[in-house]
């Protein structure tokens, strides 16, 4: 993955306009031919490391700008945006959409950032749902990976490292020294109903006793990051340009989660651990003291340019089947931005299996296949009913990246067996289906008086 190419043609372009040059006037710069240079411009043919180091040379430019940032999502997310129904008439092919992202880069951006604002059904922006999907859109935008932010948390990992082994107690003597902030663990009853307080008169971060370690050490981290990754943070916030104050306030939250999360597991010795180990999830949760689900997100923002990890999703839902949180990293991947879930993909299954990671391997109707890894996760403190939450996560790859897994040994992840699965009956046209609970939307049901198929729902072609 570290030699994954690199198109960035809407980032040269941009640069070259931004300088006032020619296509001719900027190949001569870089020593490529114009003809070259427009190939590379329209996303036909990939950045080269040398080109990388020249751009970097000659115009002060950072490469780390490269990755995530296509315009709209680029092809992926532009065809999300044009699968909604108001454009069902329209046909748009993928040449197209790659004509488009090549020659108006700008424009597809401005229709992807105005069609997120719109929301579902034209006025989700004042609501806190199309609060979310703008948040989700813009971390999306950066396949969930902000370089700068990531760098700044890997020299405090490291500053952290040099004065203390136990990272707990190395932030937490940060925050006394530096921030005059200590740490207190608090009992429930003292704490009912919240999990972290900051009580900025006793000058104290609050925890429940509830909080296992992975979570006391996140919370702490989480408010290093907040004083100390402010800067980039306010940055990230600002570039985003949200309209409303809450969408503001939802991205400020997950970038500081992202710092934590950095912090915890820092990127060089983290990638380095995964490959080494096989992504094997126990181990790399002993060794950065971390939960299952704060190794699945991590996993999905090994984007570094030089340095990139497998292209994993994460989802995690709960028993009724609600989405809580989504990330595509860089997958691409249709099984997290589906409305829907397929009953037959075995992150429900994992409910019947508590605590136990289930590897799946399944195959879309396009025939893609993608190898999941599934497992429960509580929540931290009980709430109604003395009931404590319980969710299932999912993290996943395409199939043909699984082979580095180590849960992926002994599975025929080409060739084998795969088990067919939807996007949630409305959105899925695979026939015979005795779990279909709906009909596919757009198609015909069927009835015959003589004969019942295995669905009770028939549907024509």
């Amino acid at each position: 993955m570290a030699n994954s190419k690199i198109f960035a043609g809407h980032a040269i372009r941009r640069l070259r306009r931004s300088g006032g040059l020619t296509q001719v006037a900027l190949a001569d710069t870089l020593d490529i031919s114009p003809s070259y240079l427009n190939l590379i411009e329209r996303n036909q043919r990939p950045l080269s490391a040398a080109m990388m180091l020249r751009l970097a040379e000659r115009f002060d430019f950072d490469p780390r700008r490269l990755g995530g940032q296509e315009p709209g999502g680029g092809m992926d997310g532009l065809r999300r945006r044009l699968a909604d129904p108001m454009f069902a008439d329209l046909g748009v092919d993928r040449a197209e959409m790659e004509e488009w992202l090549a020659a108006a880069p700008g424009g597809a951006e401005a229709f992807a950032r105005a069609f997120d604002r719109m929301g579902v059904g034209g006025d989700a922006l004042a609501t806190e749902a199309g609060s979310i999907t703008l948040v989700r859109r813009e971390i999306e935008r950066w396949r969930n990976h902000f370089a700068d932010l990531d760098a700044q948390a890997e020299a405090v990992a490291d500053e952290l490292r040099l004065t203390a082994g136990d990272l707990y107690g190395a932030i937490s003597d940060r925050l006394r020294v530096r921030h005059q902030l200590a740490i207190r663990i608090l009992p429930s009853d003292t704490l009912p109903d919240r999990i972290r307080r900051l009580d900025l008169h006793a000058r104290q971060l609050q925890l429940s006793e509830m909080l296992d370690g992975a979570s006391r050490l996140f919370h702490a981290a989480y408010l290093l990051g907040d004083l100390e990754g402010r800067d980039q943070i306010d940055a990230l916030v600002n570039g985003a340009a949200f309209a409303d104050r809450t969408a503001d306030r939802l991205y400020r939250r997950h970038l500081t989660g992202y710092f934590a999360a950095a912090i915890m597991m820092p990127y060089a010795r983290f990638l380095r651990a995964c490959e080494g180990s096989g992504y094997d999830f126990l181990l790399l949760q002993r060794r950065f003291g971390a939960s299952f689900e704060q190794v699945a997100h991590r996993l999905t923002t090994l984007q570094r340019v030089g340095a990139r990890g497998l292209p994993f999703f994460m989802l995690r839902i709960d028993r009724a089947g609600q989405v809580s949180k989504r990330y595509a990293g860089a997958s691409s991947a249709p099984l997290v931005e589906a409305d829907g879930r397929c009953p037959l993909w075995d992150i429900h299954a994992a409910f019947g299996n508590p605590g136990h990671i289930v590897p799946h391997l399944v195959e879309m109707e396009d025939g893609e296949r993608w190898f999941t890894l599934s497992r429960t996760v509580e929540g931290q403190a009980s709430g109604l009913g003395n009931e404590r939450a319980i969710f299932s996560v999912s993290v996943g790859l395409k199939a043909e990246f699984g082979a580095a897994l180590s849960l992926a040994r002994g599975v025929d992840l080409e060739g084998g067996a795969a088990q067919p699965v939807g996007l949630g009956c409305v959105a899925c046209t695979l026939p015979d289906c005795t779990q279909r609970s709906a009909m596919p939307r757009g198609r015909t049901l069927q009835f015959s008086e003589r004969e019942r198929g295995l669905s009770p729902f028939a549907f024509a072609d």
